[in-house]
């Protein structure tokens, strides 16, 4: 015979909330088929018209009162039940110009024409389907299940993430004026570096400003045998790299975490040429406002007076062009972040949330939240099967992450936790 205690402890220790897990036991092959088709069917950033058509289909199915075309193809659907806060969940919508090389029986075989007119292969290398599954399944959830929660939901599809815009067009576009303006902001991120069915959460800056700059080292060419009445842009260049690599390591603390990555270089022709232009394209990496603004003018600083020290004339001196792709850093509040994390930890378990490292990659997510002065909170959720992970550990094999041509989420488990995360942060705000 059971005591009343022994039988209180065994309740207890029952962490998915029942009504959660029956639900999504018997909505989990539907989600999945969900998943495969939106992974056959990848569209690049901008150009998201029938994908965002889907989200806006499911979020009406569920009775979502939904705007489309908000800042090109974004989508938002709110949903009233009855007074409380209001709670935004954004899934991002864009794949990348990637050839996908996984071998699944649906991988995509798409193939799309880029902003610059060059024909390129078309896959969802980011996870960006699984995060619109897991949102479309959060979103039939709570709508079947009202008497769970009391308040407004607002379920944001965003196109164009990838090129750090389609969240600033939304917000420009009056999203918040359109729809309702949000008390709390949920996200949530594929990433390869942990396992199916784990999650993880970080507190503070959680992802970076991303900025592009590029660098036009101008010159004067003529004979590879004759530098003397040359200005070699090439030799500048080399200068301006080496250059660059000071910013960080002598003029910012280390403590205020920065990168500054050249990521493409071309200049010259021939062996014997000297030419007359070198282009370099560089990412720049960032937590805090003031450091970013302290990186990009001493960018611009180094790369002229490069040009000066190497006697270069004041109108062929490097031009130096921040591009207008800026990605704010992600930062989630750390107080809010906790109260997410306790609730995943009451629904998945103790040993399956983690504390997660901020990273340097961006996610333009980090604008809704400041944009309605409500704190926000973005998590990672774990895609790579347990025999690879394992196999990683036991073996130092490096796991297919993001933006590779192999990128293979395990769908059905990533799926299902990330529902039942995103769900139980929700619902505890919603209480």
């Amino acid at each position: 015979m059971i005591s009343n205690l022994a039988l209180l402890l065994t309740v207890l220790s029952c962490q998915e909330l029942p009504a959660q897990q029956t639900w999504i036991d018997q909505e989990l092959p539907g989600l999945v088929t969900l998943y495969e088709k939106l992974h056959q069917s990848p569209e690049l950033s901008f150009q998201e018209k029938e994908t965002s058509a889907k989200m806006a289909a499911i979020l009406k199915e569920n009775g979502f009162e939904v705007i489309e075309n908000i800042g090109g193809y974004g989508v938002a659907g709110v949903l009233r039940n009855g007074k409380g806060p209001t709670v935004l969940v954004r899934a991002d919508t864009d794949a990348l110009p990637i050839v996908e090389d996984t071998g699944l029986a649906y991988a995509s075989k798409v193939r799309a024409t880029e902003q610059d007119g060059h024909e390129v292969g078309v896959m969802h290398a980011c996870g960006h389907d699984i995060h619109m599954t897991v949102w479309s399944g959060v979103a039939a959830y709570l709508a079947q299940n009202k008497s769970q929660w009391s308040g407004t939901l607002l379920f944001v599809a965003q196109p164009a993430e990838e090129r750090g815009a389609g969240s600033a067009a939304m917000l420009a576009d009056g999203l918040y004026e359109k729809t309702v303006t949000p008390d709390f902001a949920l996200a949530l991120h594929v990433t390869g570096m942990m396992p199916v069915g784990d999650v993880g959460l970080c507190k503070g800056y959680a992802l970076a400003n991303v900025d592009s700059v590029n660098i036009t080292v101008r010159g004067k060419g003529g004979h590879g045998s004759t530098p003397q009445v040359t200005h070699d842009p090439i030799a500048l260049a080399a200068r301006i790299v080496t250059g660059l690599q000071n910013i960080v390591s002598r003029e910012i603390s280390p403590f205020d975490p920065a990168v500054v990555t050249v990521g493409s270089i071309h200049g010259g022709s021939k062996h014997n040429i000297i030419s007359d232009r070198v282009d370099l394209q560089l990412t720049v990496r960032s937590y805090e406002a003031s450091v970013r603004a302290k990186v990009l003018a001493a960018i611009e600083r180094c790369a002229v007076n490069e040009g000066r020290a190497a006697g270069f004339p004041e109108d062929l001196l490097p031009l130096v062009e921040l591009l207008d792709e800026h990605t704010p850093a992600a930062y989630n509040d750390p107080e809010f972040t906790e109260r997410i994390a306790s609730a995943m930890r009451a629904t998945l378990g103790d040993a399956r949330v983690h504390d997660a490292p901020p990273v340097m990659g961006g996610e333009d997510f980090g604008r809704f939240g400041p944009a309605a002065d409500c704190p926000s909170s973005i998590f990672w959720l774990g895609v790579s099967s347990k025999e690879m992970f394992q196999a990683s550990i036991v073996n130092g094999t490096a796991l297919p992450n993001i933006h590779s041509d192999k990128f293979a989420p395990s769908p059905s488990g990533a799926i299902r936790t990330g529902v039942l995360a995103m769900t139980a942060a929700v619902l505890d705000l919603l209480q």
